[in-house]
């Protein structure tokens, strides 16, 4: 028997393409616990009850470098060979890929070069530092980081992890998916409507993708964006990898200029829709994860809470059940103030506006009592502040509690109602971030001015008393006030009191019985308020 030669194939000039049933593969065989740790899914109740949905949170927090990062990074380094370990790894990050490279290299006993732009807050080369990495310094920017990495591998012969344009970076970060839905199973019930994940580059989410199109297709896979980081948005719309030319910053740990080939390739077949978020949103959402979970994610670990809670208003869903990935934790401390301060704005629970009362006495107190008749209820007062500059009227910049979207109008109407003309600045970006911070300065107008810094207790009335007990005649040329969540306020007060009644004034300080500190004779009021 004979048979008839076969003519030998010719060798593919490229690969194919990893699909799904491939990447199932890659992930069921991954290498992440030898560092990672199996992140909790919890119910998120507060959440939950307010979207009237079952909420869930994947706590990648919990890693012991507060982010996913470790488990694609680890696995890549864990399939290299013997050889390449001897040499050492490399990478450039900022942040969460540059501390799980470091734990990772670590754990296998290999050098690991870590190149970070020099504007790297020290915290974060602190914690590559105490990982084993080596933490080399380059440019202003990750771009520029990224370029001498290259370089320096070429010069030591170093293996490049890449942060999420590699298989088996991608096959780790699909780990989380596969814990998900084995989790469902101990909460009760494997029902799951819809994933959301963050998007950078794209690792994360083309292996959440990759696991759950493969075992569970019927599943949603959700991709969020910030609006001013949304390069995969970008090129799956227009079939192509699109270039940003710059990039947010508020959410650094998703702010990719140029998403990676492969998983541009997989968000483009595999991702069903995209969520596009802003700054307020995030900030409403960390402070969401807070309530429920005490842990304080960084904004772009919030940023699937945030499109959950919109793809909910959008959609008016009730009675699915969704998971967000909590994709990392490594805040900034100093970004706190500005996330309480925008949480409230982002979730519309303050309105600010621009009041016009008239220039004469008691006014200041008839404005205030106008806040009784609010629609809704009785509301705190969140911000105060006014300096006086004209004889006839007096502009006052004032913040507002509201109990949810769209109130803001509604009080503003009231205002008008009451004599007072009013403009809502509540999505004013420019009153927001700027204004509120620069009512004041000198005034001709502020004669016979005493200043003072009261401490007043933070409850209802407290300010109603200060103006109860005060002399007809003495007259309000300054006040500053925002509430900072503590259980008192700080007040910065200007009355204009007549010499003569210096001794009343005395009274009426003691009567009041709040603690203050007298700043007529500071020299920075001098320099600043004092005409």
């Amino acid at each position: 028997m004979t048979t008839r030669p076969t003519k030998p194939r010719a060798p593919r000039s490229t690969p194919e393409p990893l699909g799904p049933s491939d990447y199932l593969k890659k992930i069921l065989t991954a290498r992440v616990y030898d560092v990672a740790v199996e992140s909790a899914l919890e119910p998120a109740r507060h959440l939950s009850r307010r979207l009237h949905n079952k909420v869930l949170l994947k706590r990648e927090d919990q890693q012991p470098v507060f982010s996913f990062k470790l488990r694609g990074a680890y696995n890549k380094m864990a399939h290299l060979s013997e050889q390449q370990l001897k040499k050492g790894v490399i990478c450039a990050s900022a942040g969460n890929h540059a501390q799980g490279v470091a734990l990772g290299a670590h754990k296998l006993g290999t050098r690991s070069v870590i190149v970070m732009p020099t504007t790297t807050p020290q915290v974060k080369v602190d914690a590559v530092r105490s990982f084993g990495g080596e933490v080399v310094l380059h440019g202003d920017s990750y771009s520029d980081a990224y370029t001498h990495a290259l370089l320096l591998q070429k010069k030591h012969g170093l293996t490049f992890v890449h942060p999420f344009d590699d298989p088996d970076v991608i096959a780790g970060q699909g780990t989380i998916a596969m814990e998900i839905l084995r989790q469902l199973q101990s909460l009760g019930s494997d029902k799951l409507d819809a994933v959301f994940v963050a998007i950078g580059g794209g690792g994360l989410i083309s292996g959440v993708a990759n696991y759950i199109k493969a075992v569970r297709p019927e599943i949603k896979v959700i991709g969020v964006q910030t609006v001013d980081s949304d390069a995969m948005l970008r090129s799956v719309t227009a079939g192509e990898r699109v270039t940003l030319n710059d990039v947010g910053l508020f959410a650094d740990g998703t702010a990719v200029k140029l998403v990676g080939e492969e998983t541009f390739r997989i968000a483009s077949g595999l991702v069903d829709e995209f969520v596009v978020v802003d700054t307020d949103a995030v900030c409403a959402a960390i402070k969401d994860v807070f309530v429920d979970t005490r842990s304080i994610v960084e904004p772009s670990g919030a940023m699937a809470v945030a499109a959950m809670k919109q793809y909910v208003a959008t959609h008016k869903t009730k009675g699915e059940t969704y998971a967000a990935i909590l994709c990392g934790a490594n805040m900034n401390f100093d970004r706190l103030r500005f996330v309480a301060e925008r949480a409230l704005v982002g979730e519309e629970r303050e309105a600010l506006f621009a009041v016009t009362i008239p220039e004469e006495r008691g006014s200041f107190k008839r404005f205030l009592e106008s806040f009784d008749g609010l629609p809704g209820g009785p509301r705190n007062i969140t911000e105060f502040n006014y300096r006086i500059g004209d004889a006839a009227v007096a502009h006052v910049f004032v913040g507002v509690t509201t109990q949810g979207p769209g109130e803001s109008a509604k009080i503003a109407g009231h205002f008008r109602k009451r004599g007072f003309e009013a403009l809502d600045l509540t999505h004013d970006d420019l009153a927001q971030e700027h204004i509120r911070h620069m009512v004041g300065g000198h005034s001709p107008l502020a004669n016979d001015e005493r200043l003072l810094r009261f401490v007043f207790p933070e409850r209802p009335g407290a300010l109603l008393k200060f103006l109860n007990l005060m002399r007809p005649g003495w007259n309000i040329s300054l006040f500053h006030y925002r509430n900072q969540g503590a259980d008192y306020g700080r007040i910065l007060v200007g009355l204009q009191v007549p010499p003569k009644d210096d001794k009343a004034f005395a009274k009426f300080l003691d009567t009041l019985g709040y603690p203050y500190v007298e700043e007529t004779h500071n020299p920075v009021y001098r320099l600043f308020l004092k005409s």
